[in-house]
């Protein structure tokens, strides 16, 4: 609901004004969003909020609910990750260095949640300024960090598959990857922190942390759009360029493959041919869409409605809305192991091994009737495991 009784209170009318329960309640009594913050808090709380009445406590519950079990889904499926990939001589390899450094990421974002948590049930950011300010530090680093994982990782597919003779990565590029990934995590996460280009404040139920994208000043605006092209367009685009030249690769091969098959009056060149199994180009096509959509769905609901707070009609932004986007990040670190755990041959292998109690149950393959095959494991919370015929 807007508030406009009063000249104290000031912000935009909410475009969709059921989703704050703004029809009223049974005594008729209107409470701002933050009357609930202690008076030495008051100062965190952006104008913009102050205009919309504090949500109804199903609301609250619902997202404190969902919190808890993306919380439990998060430390369980990355900790397995982490566990299984550290652990197993089959799956040490460069490019499964990736997939731990993307776990890491995400179980970064989830040492937010038990402070969500906190901040739910007390109705405001535990900690003040200090509080928000870490809330929203590791949100950052956790979260552009994860963004250009995804990147390097298709990427490494790419090489991998290309040319899996030369183009593999080594150990020690991979680890200079690694160490990239945290340094372009770092500066839109630190700059905010000690307010010397952007800053961090409180956002829709007021119990999260994020950068300003509300305050309508040429050098936040400025902010916005660079950390808009670091964090989303930069990644965004390595990502669809790598996939894109990895399955053109892939279907020119499978047709050179097909014409030479013709030639020798034989049906078939290609090694890793079945019965009842996909194309190598849809294994390709399917792998690189899952992997852009879960990066889709993690980054596109922040960017749109920081641009549209930067930019445009503020008053859609209410704060139910502006809690969307960041269950959707919690989501995707939630997802991203547990889209690999379906997918990896070897990965399920070492669950069904380890932890029967899962009921995985992996086909064995043999390994020596294909040493022409070349097993491809690309994973990012977002990966698939593929096969492809040298």
């Amino acid at each position: 609901m807007y508030i406009n009784d009063t000249g104290e209170l000031a912000g935009p009318q909410p475009y969709a004004s059921f989703l704050n329960d703004s029809l009223g309640d049974a005594s008729g009594a209107v409470l701002p969003l933050g009357h609930d913050y202690p008076a030495e808090f008051q100062h965190m709380v952006h104008a913009h909020w102050r205009g919309f009445r504090s949500p109804p406590i199903y609301y609250r519950a619902g997202i404190y609910i969902a919190f808890c079990v993306l919380m439990c889904l998060n430390l369980f499926g990355n900790g397995l990750v982490i566990w299984i990939f550290s652990t197993s001589k089959s799956l040490r390899t460069p490019s499964n260095l990736l997939i731990l450094n993307l776990a890491v990421f995400d179980l970064f974002m989830a040492s937010n949640m038990p402070h969500y948590l906190i901040n739910a049930a007390l109705g405001y950011i535990a900690g003040g300024d200090l509080g928000c300010e870490i809330y929203a530090l590791n949100g950052g680093i956790s979260g552009m960090g994860a963004s250009i994982t995804n990147a390097f990782i298709a990427f490494d597919r790419y090489k991998t598959i290309s040319n899996p003779i030369d183009g593999r990565l080594s150990y020690g590029q991979i680890l200079m990857c690694i160490i990239f990934t945290w340094l372009w995590a770092t500066p839109f996460s630190v700059l905010p922190l000690f307010q010397i280009w952007g800053r961090y404040i409180p956002e829709g139920f007021l119990t999260t942390c994020t950068f300003d994208y509300l305050t309508n000043t040429d050098e936040n605006r400025l902010f916005v759009r660079t950390i808009f092209v670091w964090s989303y367009a930069i990644p965004m685009t390595v990502i669809i360029v790598s996939y894109y030249k990895l399955f053109t690769h892939v279907r020119t091969h499978e047709q050179m493959l097909a014409e030479q098959a013709k030639k020798m009056n034989v049906k078939s060149l290609s090694a890793n041919q079945n019965n009842d199994s996909m194309s190598v180009e849809l294994k390709i096509a399917k792998a690189a869409l899952i992997i852009y959509m879960l990066f889709v769905l993690a980054w596109t609901p922040y960017s749109v409605v920081a641009l549209i707070g930067c930019f445009g009609e503020q008053q859609l932004i209410t704060p139910f809305v502006s809690m969307l986007p960041m269950l959707a990040c919690k989501s995707v670190s939630c997802l991203d192991p547990w889209v690999y755990a379906t997918s990896h041959p070897k990965y399920r292998l070492e669950l069904e091994r380890r932890l029967p109690w899962l009921g995985i149950r992996e086909k064995q393959t043999g390994s020596g009737s294909t040493g022409g095959q070349e097993s491809v494991a690309s994973v990012s919370g977002d990966t698939l495991a593929m096969s492809v015929q040298n």
